[in-house]
């Protein structure tokens, strides 16, 4: 399965078709009624499972996310994540009440649901799709964020006695667990930062294997202290991403092959539980719940969340079409279906054809879309240098390397005009397959590979300066692109 599942992302890539949505097919054709004839009908083991995968996939997004990136989209992303949420509930479940005529209870289940933009989704397309880093930060941070309120409705809703709690308590057990995920999740993060980049590992394959155990056990404390486990994965993948840890890239590498484990054990599964000749039944009542939420729901809370940050009306359009759905609605559906909620058979249905049909419509007509908005990649984007960083432990220095991106302005400087501060320096330059040690005065060109050496104390600073010049060319810091003012001349 994971050797068919490889060669079906050769497949989606060329096809343009979202990898979920092979998956999804891959299951269902090894299923009951597809050539496999695999009876599976367990919610609980989908359920643990898919609760597992997601925790993967959230740190695998965490760790890929920039802060510099979505430090700026923070407030819209939590409004989103908050108001947005229940603006989508209750649009959604009205709409399937009254045009589908589902009873209230069912039908806030569908609306809760489906209110949660799904994290695998979402970091899999804006990854191919050049936007803007205001749009991709917010919708990256919202599809982090919106999974712990959501799963909250979800769960108070498939309550199978009592009445449903009041409005306020739901809002105080949301805050509460926000509260508790964000501070757990901050505080791994953190410590799990420090001892990484003080503490030497014996052997560099051990640097993935403790980040991701350390996003895990992040999950595993919020949820222990009855908070949002997934925020707090989210937010300590999200530190650990971004604390320049040592031999990062092997993490990276090692992290995204989980990722892509994990969402394709998630979907073929996801797949296997569902039985194709009962969705025939519920296939337009899904399509007509769909459209209002497409449609109506989520413009009208991307407008009301983000009006308060006056968004261009061009970004709005984008986010409201952006809000991809994936495989956390279908894992959601089956939370009441373990409650035994009556009807919870015909919800899973119901958001199963959701999911597929408007990923189906959305994922491949969000560049198309992006285009026509004229919201392309920025220019900062375009030329922000990937510099990859390893120890040198014993020697108590780092080797930095990245290649200069096409739209970099580091194109044309001179190695002198670089000005790394003292303690760094240039060491070896790739070009055209071929590498040499530069001159003072060797010009660089778009697409070199450069190799250089700094100390520990002006690790940072070097970094940060090769960025400066990415950005502002040789004049950085004159500029005001490097720093508070012009660089100091190395003697």
């Amino acid at each position: 399965m994971l050797l068919i599942a490889v060669a079906a992302v050769r497949i989606s890539s060329r096809s343009g078709l979202p990898s979920l949505l092979i998956y999804l097919g891959i299951g269902i054709a090894i299923g009951q009624d597809g050539i496999g004839h695999v009876v599976f009908d367990n919610a609980a083991l989908t359920q643990v499972i898919g609760y597992a995968a997601l925790v993967v996939i959230l740190a695998e997004g965490g760790l890929g996310t920039k802060w510099k990136e979505i430090k700026p989209a923070l407030p819209a992303a939590i409004v989103l994540s908050l108001v947005g949420v229940a603006v989508s509930v209750g649009v959604t479940a009205a709409g399937a009440h009254y045009l589908v005529g589902l009873e209230w209870r069912q039908a806030l289940l569908i609306g809760a649901v489906v209110s949660s933009t799904d994290a695998a989704a979402v970091f899999s397309v804006l990854r191919k799709v050049p936007l803007p880093s205001r749009i991709t930060g917010v919708l990256e941070a919202e599809s982090g964020f919106n999974d712990a309120p959501v799963v909250i409705l979800v769960v108070t809703f498939s309550t199978t006695v009592g009445p449903v709690d009041d409005w306020y308590v739901l809002l105080g057990k949301i805050a509460l667990e926000l509260a508790i995920g964000v501070a757990i999740g901050l505080t791994v993060g953190f410590l799990g930062a420090y001892g990484l980049r003080h503490v030497a590992l014996p052997a560099s394959g051990l640097y993935p294997i403790a980040v991701m155990a350390i996003a895990v056990a992040a999950y595993a404390a919020g949820a222990l202290a009855h908070g949002s486990g997934f925020l707090a994965v989210y937010l300590a993948a999200m530190v650990l991403g971004n604390a320049k840890l040592p031999h990062w890239p092997a993490t990276r590498g090692f992290a995204d092959g989980l990722g892509w484990i994990a969402q394709i054990g998630m979907f073929v599964l996801l797949g296997l539980l569902v039985t194709p000749h009962e969705l025939v039944n519920d296939f337009w009542p899904a399509v007509v719940i769909g459209l209002v939420l497409t449609m109506l729901a989520r413009p009208l809370e991307v407008f009301v969340s983000l009006l308060p940050f006056r968004i261009p009306w061009r970004e709005q359009v984008l986010m409201s079409w952006a809000g991809l759905r994936g495989a956390v609605p279908i894992i959601l559906a089956t939370i009441p279906m373990v409650s035994g909620i009556e009807g919870s058979d015909r919800v899973f249905n119901i958001v199963f054809v959701l999911v597929v049909v408007y990923t189906l419509i959305q994922g491949p007509t969000l560049p198309w879309l992006a285009r026509k908005l004229r919201l392309g990649e920025s220019e900062e984007t375009a030329s922000d240098l990937g510099i990859e960083s390893a120890p040198l432990e014993k020697l108590r220095g780092h080797l930095l390397s990245f290649a200069i991106p096409p739209a970099s302005r580091m194109h044309g400087v001179e190695v002198s005009e670089l000005r790394l501060p003292p303690g760094a320096s240039v060491t070896l330059v790739v070009r055209d397959a071929k590498s040499f040690v530069p001159m003072p005065s060797t010009v660089l060109r778009r697409g070199d590979e450069l190799l250089v050496v700094a100390t520990d104390p002006v690790r940072d600073a070097a970094e940060a300066r090769l960025r400066a010049v990415a950005r502002g060319g040789k004049l950085a810091g004159w500029l005001g692109t490097g720093g508070d003012g012009p660089p100091r001349s190395r003697s």
